[in-house]
């Protein structure tokens, strides 16, 4: 069943409201990583075609910029509505396309369809401000207006809501855009166009465009003057990349960068609390995830109930092919990353790491890697420094938290932090905590009503809440008198 719905998924390029093939007519094979087997194929734009896409995008622009804001969130809330009624057919696509189970899928689709319903909310509310200059020469007026055409491009990890995330904002303000959705899970991405074609997005106002060819695109569509806005999601590395690129034509970005997510955990923490969340914030999507929980900390009198209890949670989880029943972690996305968790384990193992529990791939086909859980990692370990993207927890003691605090903040990265505690304390940590987001007694901080970014390396400006709409929007200063 789920091949045939696979097969439903149109495999063209979306330009301008239409299905096309790649000019020279590449392809991007989708393999299904508990398999290894090529599920589908799709078409892979060429730098030629990216010039198409923004030609599309530019000429739509003139009349959607001017769309009353009422229309525009009519267009979001119905995407809300067609997106959820599609809820099972999405959570599928991706699970087989990335691997994340069925229960994981579900709740990305829920996630990513909020911010159609947000956006759309936020529409009809973008207001400006109107006031008599203080020396009473002028009035100054401020207005808001779209930034323009906008290249979105957004990483495998969680296809339907890092697209959904940039698209209802975009398309709020008045922007049109092209989305350039990663190699491995472009399947995704294609079924979102085609769900706000049907939601009555005007032709052009969202291009999808694969591309494998993703530096040579990336580069002609920022290089064209048209283009006014770039807003990613993936690694620091390719961000800054990405920054380079686009500070040539001084191209306003948003960046939603990498991170290395500290949890502690406190002396006076609810241990259910704190293993609850911990296990929410490590495992979300198999630990691949920007936020997810990177290295923890807990303090040297609860360490070893902590570790052994939340290896034992661990312990417990079901590995296997998404889509099977009674699964709890699917296969990582690809050979590669299943490759370099294991080199940090190996790693962390070799620094006096005690493997508690999992510590290896199960045999067979698929990129599975067993939950596991560390403990008494050296300082020295590379899995403290380094982004997992995989289900492997590091435990480390600590017993001043002025220095665990120092340990949280040592690193180039600001994503997100968690901390369990009691609140007055934990509060406390988070304040002094270098990162956009810190989650207190909680594993799970994303909401399409929050705002979504870090500080440092992780990232520039904010996605979600009424900050996500300023992303693309300028700001107008009109000085008159009357």
């Amino acid at each position: 069943m789920s091949d045939e719905l696979i097969q439903s998924v149109p495999t063209g390029l979306f330009i301008g409201g239409q299905w096309v093939e790649s000019s020279d007519g590449g392809r991007i094979d989708v393999t299904d990583p508990a398999t290894e087997k090529v599920i589908a194929s799709v078409a892979s734009g060429t730098v030629e075609d990216a010039t198409r896409a923004v030609d599309a995008a530019y000429e739509a622009g003139k009349s959607w910029a001017l769309t009353a804001p009422r229309q525009r969130a009519e267009v979001l809330r119905a995407a809300f509505e067609l997106l959820t009624a599609r809820r099972d057919d999405l959570a599928v696509i991706m699970s087989r396309e990335e691997g994340k189970t069925r229960a994981e899928g579900l709740g990305e689709v829920a996630y990513a369809a909020e911010f159609f319903r947000w956006y759309a909310e936020e529409a009809p509310r973008i207001m400006g401000h109107f006031g008599r200059g203080p020396a009473g020469i002028n009035n100054i007026l401020v207005d808001h207006v779209p930034v323009g055409v906008s290249l979105l491009i957004t990483p495998w990890n969680f296809p339907a809501a890092m697209a959904t995330r940039k698209i209802a904002p975009a398309l709020a303000a008045g922007c049109t855009v092209i989305l350039k959705p990663a190699s491995a899970t472009p399947l995704t991405a294609l079924l979102v166009g085609e769900i706000l074609q049907e939601a009555g997005v005007p032709d052009g106002v969202v291009n999808v465009f694969p591309s494998k060819q993703s530096g040579a695109v990336s580069n002609r569509i920022l290089e064209d003057d048209r283009v006014r806005k770039l807003s990613f999601t993936g690694s620091t590395e390719v961000g800054r990349i990405l920054l380079a690129k686009a500070s040539e034509s001084i191209v306003n970005c948003s960046m939603e960068l990498g991170g290395n997510a500290p949890v502690i955990v406190l002396d006076d923490a609810d241990m259910d609390v704190a293993i609850e969340g911990s296990m929410v914030a490590k495992l979300r999507n198999a630990g691949e995830s920007c936020i997810a929980a990177n290295r923890f900390y807990a303090h040297s009198s609860i360490k070893d109930e902590f570790a052994e209890r939340f290896a034992a949670e661990m312990a417990k989880l079901t590995v296997g092919p998404g889509l099977e029943h009674g699964v709890d972690i699917g296969p990582l996305v690809d050979e590669s990353t299943r490759d370099k968790v294991a080199q940090l384990v190996d790693d962390a193992v070799a620094n006096g790491g005690k493997v508690l529990t999992g510590g290896k791939s199960p045999e067979g086909p698929g990129y599975f890697y067993e939950p596991t859980v560390i403990a008494d990692v050296g300082p020295q370990a590379e899995i403290l420094r380094t982004e997992v993207f995989g289900p492997v927890a590091p435990i480390v003691a600590f017993d001043d938290v002025d220095d665990v605090i120092r340990q949280a903040n040592d690193t180039e990265f600001g994503l997100v932090s968690y901390v369990f505690g009691s609140t007055g304390r934990a509060l406390a940590v988070a304040q002094k905590i270098d990162s956009g987001m810190v989650g207190v007694n909680r594993g799970f901080i994303s909401d399409p009503a929050a705002p979504f970014g870090g500080m440092k390396q992780s990232g520039i400006g904010r996605e979600g809440s009424q900050d996500g709409i300023h992303e693309f929007l300028e700001k107008k200063y009109i000085a008159v008198e009357w």
